[in-house]
């Protein structure tokens, strides 16, 4: 039986996994592709700690020369995340001969477009299953289960902190900071959680979808990145109350020949799938000609799940190898229906909108006059009871479909009104 040699550079959680399961699982591996997938050596940083798996210290480095430069290894395992070293590490690897697999969805969405041409260029391919969604086999869905598939829009909850957030707060009636103090009591959320809750780590991710999807590998500056920090209890049960479910959504969509690609905090309906996704699940909803709507499930991070989609990603490269076949990792063609990227001001759509306001006459004909003359049209109106602690009210308005750019400046004009007393919020709606 032909042995494919593994070098693995990062052993945190997720790559312990991917020791974990190919030493569990080797003999059905083996059995299932026909080769003895081998892993030859591990560097990391810290080879001191204890693991949650047993590793021959024989096989640790500190180096990770010692891999890149091994000529017996096959393929490059790169589990470190983050811009550098990572870039460099898989550079010199694909240099040296080496096909790669990452779950760095940063380094992609930054780097992607140099790295795959150089990959291309040096017939050397690069998996990245665990990229996006953890456990969940959307890469491979996208670019193989639905290749002969044009595609209309995909929508993401690829962020579990933000979505156990958010998740909470509806759940569990508590505020915002109560819902991530207890994401990192749980181990859901990081120290800093910066990244997932203001929106890039969802950003990154859909950098990636949106390339599969549509064939344009989009810049991280051309994605509209808006994070949920403020959005409210009440701002969840006023939403409850319309119908809604407010979710972190990651959107790419074709629209009269423009692509729209964000970020941001959306009320979908109730009753839609997307809406019934809780916790640290994620959960991509895909709109294509010929499959129709798709909604690919499952926990989004996780040891097990994640190492599970980097050995998926191994499987297939071993059978390449085998075969000795090279297949181009980005395969996707651009549709040539888009003509341009649309930018935020441009896109148009429904809102919701809170104004904190003083509880007194005229105040509602002013916000309707200065939304008028901005072209912005009321679809309802609910203004709340005002408690005998509040020195202001509460006022909930559904808009009709409006651009961006006028709801903006009318927000802006509504905001410098005296008897409004707070920064009023606006949450895009999304019938998905």
């Amino acid at each position: 039986m032909k042995k494919i040699n593994i070098g693995l550079i990062g052993c945190g959680n997720v790559g312990s996994g991917v020791v974990k399961i190919l030493r569990d699982k080797k003999t059905l591996l083996s059995e299932k592709i026909g080769l003895e997938i081998n892993l030859k050596k591990i560097c990391d940083k810290d080879l001191s700690s204890k693991r949650n798996v047993h590793i021959d210290k024989d096989l640790l480095t500190g180096d990770a020369k010692d891999i890149i430069n091994d000529p017996q290894i096959d393929i490059v395992v790169e589990l470190i995340g983050g811009l550098h070293p990572a870039k460099e590490f898989i550079t010199e690897a694909i240099k040296k001969g080496k096909n790669i697999v990452t779950a760095n969805k940063a380094l992609l969405a930054e780097h992607g477009a140099e790295l795959f041409a150089l990959a291309k260029d040096t017939g050397k391919s690069i998996y990245f299953e665990a990229s996006v969604g953890g456990g969940i086999p959307i890469i491979k869905a996208l670019r193989e289960g639905l290749v002969a598939n044009k595609f209309n829009s995909v929508f993401g909850i690829v962020n579990g902190t933000s979505n156990f957030v958010l998740s909470e707060m509806s759940a569990n009636n508590c505020e915002f900071h109560k819902a991530l103090s207890e994401a990192k009591l749980r181990g859901f959320a990081e120290k800093d959680p910066t990244l997932d809750i203001e929106g890039l780590d969802s950003a990154h991710k859909l950098v990636i979808l949106t390339y599969l999807c549509f064939g344009k590998l989009v810049s991280l500056k051309d994605v509209f990145i808006e994070g949920i920090s403020r959005i409210s209890l009440a701002d969840i049960n006023y939403a409850k109350e319309l119908g809604f479910e407010i979710k972190l959504l990651a959107i790419a969509k074709k629209e009269d020949g423009q692509l729209q690609v964000r970020v941001h905090p959306t009320l979908i309906p109730e009753n839609h799938l997307l809406s019934s996704v809780a916790g640290v699940f994620n959960a991509i909803y895909v709109s294509s000609d010929l499959a129709g709507n798709l909604l690919f499930y499952g926990p989004g991070a996780g040891q097990l799940s994640a190492a599970s989609a980097v050995v998926s990603d191994l499987v297939d490269l071993t059978q390449d190898l085998k075969a000795g076949l090279f297949r181009p990792t980005m395969n996707s063609v651009e549709d040539k229906s888009i003509t341009k990227l649309c930018k935020i001001d441009d896109v148009s759509g429904r809102y919701y909108i809170h104004f904190t306001v003083l509880d007194k006459p005229g105040v509602l004909a002013k916000i309707a006059g200065i939304l008028a003359k901005f072209g912005i049209s009321i679809a309802s109106v609910s203004q709340k009871v005002k408690s005998h602690s509040q020195q202001a009210v509460p006022v909930v308005i559904i808009i009709h479909e409006a651009k961006e750019k006028n709801l903006r400046l009318a927000l802006a004009a509504i905001d410098r009104l005296n008897v409004v007393k707070e920064k009023s919020v606006a949450i895009r709606i999304e019938e998905v």
